[in-house]
């Protein structure tokens, strides 16, 4: 990447994350005693936020119901994220409910709300100009609407030489959508960050390797978190580097793939070889599961 001066631009999903830890198995039809906690979440937004609390100057594109802009935009700044909030007369702002197993492993139930109205107005692509990196949600890749805008504007920024990240996000979406759309979707795209069950769905493949040489043509580079087994970088020509994580006590795994990504492309902006920013990623992963919430206090 660049080591010119300038931003990060993030686009992406705002949520309210209601989190449920519940004392076991959920009893259909009857009560379960559970820890309920409501946070700041959203992929995009997570991983803006990561990015600001590294110190890497950061702007993040979103829809939010206008009620909620200004609370909003005065968090994000708390972060020292730059907030490009468009404010949704009619829709709320997104809605998140994880239910998290005993093992740290989550379910989600997805409300998008205004998210779903992000569009080609919305772009800011006056600040390309001071833009150093563009980082695209997966969610704003499965409607329409979104699409489009995040779409035109990676192509604004391609043109202009700008490295365009993405986030796989959800296996589930990627398979309803399909593997196909999705990569077509994002040909040409600098670097996808995926996890092994989005890797697997977007390749056909269940091996690294094989990931790595089927999603490689359609990406300069490709890295695969692969949860308490660290995470790999690789292309075209396979496996680069593979690296492990420490142990550590899972709590909740929300926004750890976000905190990752996070801090492998501020890492990238700030020189750091390839090898280098795997170990930050998996390092900011890694004690992002330790503690609840997808965001940093």
């Amino acid at each position: 990447m660049s080591e010119a001066p300038g931003r990060v631009i993030v686009i992406g999903d705002v949520m309210t994350d209601v989190i449920v830890i519940p004392e076991g198995p959920l009893v259909r039809g009857s009560d379960r005693r559970a820890q309920i906690t409501q946070r700041p979440g959203g992929s995009g937004a997570n991983q803006a936020v990561w990015l600001g609390a590294m110190g890497t100057p950061v702007s993040f594109v979103a829809r939010v119901g206008a009620k909620d802009k200004p609370h909003l935009e005065a968090y994000l700044r708390g972060f020292h994220v730059d907030p490009i909030l468009i404010a949704d007369p009619a829709r709320p702002s997104g809605i998140l409910v994880t239910i998290v197993d005993p093992d740290g492993e989550r379910s989600f139930l997805t409300d998008r709300g205004a998210n779903l109205a992000l569009s080609l107005s919305d772009m800011p692509v006056w600040l390309l100009e001071e833009t150093r990196c563009v980082v695209v949600s997966g969610y704003s890749l499965f409607a329409e609407q979104p699409r489009a805008a995040v779409r035109w504007m990676a192509d604004e920024a391609r043109a202009r030489g700008i490295p365009v990240v993405v986030d796989a996000a959800s296996v589930g979406f990627v398979e309803e959508v399909g593997a196909s759309r999705f990569l077509e979707w994002t040909k040409g795209f600098t670097t996808l960050f995926a996890n092994e069950d989005e890797a697997q769905a977007l390749s056909g493949r269940g091996d690294l390797e094989g990931q790595m040489r089927a999603l490689g043509p359609n990406y300069g580079r490709v890295v695969i978190k692969l949860g308490a087994a660290g995470a790999a970088v690789g292309d075209a020509t396979g496996v680069t580097f593979r690296l492990p994580a420490p142990v550590v006590e899972v709590i909740d795994t929300t926004g750890a793939g976000d905190a990752f990504a996070a801090a492998f492309i501020s890492a990238g902006l700030a020189g750091v070889d390839v090898e280098g920013c795997l170990r930050r990623g998996i390092e900011a992963g890694s004690a992002a599961v330790t503690r609840i919430g997808g965001q940093p206090e």
